[in-house]
């Protein structure tokens, strides 16, 4: 194991901070994850650049360790009205639930990809990784000039091994437990659902990079399964929400606190991508109708004002409240407590 990514990474333990887009990823907690011995990660996914740019500022001023930047793989979509129609519609009945004016196109459904990037690279993080496609190479070879590690999401075979062809330094295997979004960009996001475990086997047998976990990651004991697995670190996103460090909504942390085993589902009705969180009303009535709704980021944009809506009314069952499968296992804890517990724990399961 001497030379496994996380001791080469110069990690206290093989642990990773899932960037969590939507405000869940706070400066403070990456600065705090790194600073505890594991790797924190920035969600610049929904950031403007300049705020990607702030945000590493403010984690900068408050640790000297690494840390990586996250971003969404993504071309600004160019939607018909004609197409947007069918979703205006399903949306209408839950604005005026809410008392909102009917939904509307928005001037832009997403941050510029090509601009973020930019300023990702200027930054110059130690490393970086991207979901819900692939780079391309000039991209790819701009990033080693940097001296970037660079690491890619795969929920199948197929993908890892276009990572690993591109160049990447790590790839992270999403299983199906795992909370938020689906990274799948080669095929269906309905058969690429694979129990993590399995799924970091598969990958560990046929790439030539290190592999790392993501997906219903809780604790001490779930690290060290999946490194037998032959993982050589692991994502963990969902554990870090019930932290004073993580950026999520009061009630959005009071479902978490309630949250039973097999609380969560798959939803495509909040985004136009599949995502997991936990099972409310919404999720539930717009089952029938979702696939009526354009993909990701199209929808997501046009949801925006009923989320935001929904967590100012403190409307669970109507807040896009993404959590992993493993939800019920999340600890109330700071961060730093958080890390150094997973250590022990993860010793532990090896004594």
């Amino acid at each position: 194991m001497s030379s496994a990514f996380w001791q080469k990474s110069q990690l206290k333990l093989p642990v990773i901070q899932a960037p969590m887009a939507g405000g869940a990823t706070t400066p403070q907690l990456v600065a705090t994850v790194s600073g505890a011995g594991g790797l924190g990660f920035l969600a610049g996914a929904m950031l403007s650049p300049e705020q990607i740019g702030e945000e590493t500022a403010r984690i900068r001023a408050l640790t000297d360790r690494p840390f990586g930047i996250n971003l969404f793989v993504q071309a600004p979509p160019a939607p018909a009205v004609a197409e947007l129609e069918p979703a205006l519609k399903l949306l209408a009945p839950w604005h005026a639930e809410l008392g909102l004016a009917p939904p509307s196109v928005p001037a832009s459904f997403c941050q510029p990809f090509d601009r973020q990037f930019d300023a990702l690279l200027a930054l110059r993080p130690a490393f970086a990784s991207f979901t819900f496609d692939i780079l391309d190479a000039a991209r790819m070879q701009a990033l080693k000039q940097a001296g970037i590690q660079v690491i890619g999401t795969a929920t199948n075979l197929a993908e890892g091994l276009a990572w690993a062809q591109l160049g990447a330094d790590a790839v992270c295997a999403q299983g199906r437990e795992a909370g938020g979004h689906r990274g799948t960009f080669i095929g269906p996001q309905e058969q690429s659902l694979r129990p993590m475990l399995s799924l970091v086997y598969e990958l560990a047998q046929n790439l030539p990079v290190p592999v790392l976990a993501a997906g219903g990651i809780m604790n001490g004991k779930d690290i060290a399964g999946a490194m037998r697995h032959g993982a050589q670190a692991c994502l963990l996103g969902t554990a870090f929400l019930r932290c004073p460090e993580s950026g999520i909504s009061a009630p959005w942390k009071q479902a978490l606190a309630a949250a039973q085993s097999g609380a969560t589902r798959l939803t495509r009705a909040f985004s136009g991508r599949m995502a997991r969180g936990l099972d409310n009303r919404y999720m539930e009535e717009m089952a029938k109708s979702q696939d009526q709704l354009p993909a990701y980021p199209v929808t997501n944009a046009l949801t925006g004002p009923l989320r935001a809506a929904a967590v100012q009314a403190g409307r669970r069952d109507l807040m896009s409240l993404w959590a992993g499968e493993g939800v019920a296992l999340a600890r109330e804890l700071p961060a730093a407590e958080l890390v150094a517990q997973l250590l022990a724990e993860w010793q532990a399961a090896y004594r």
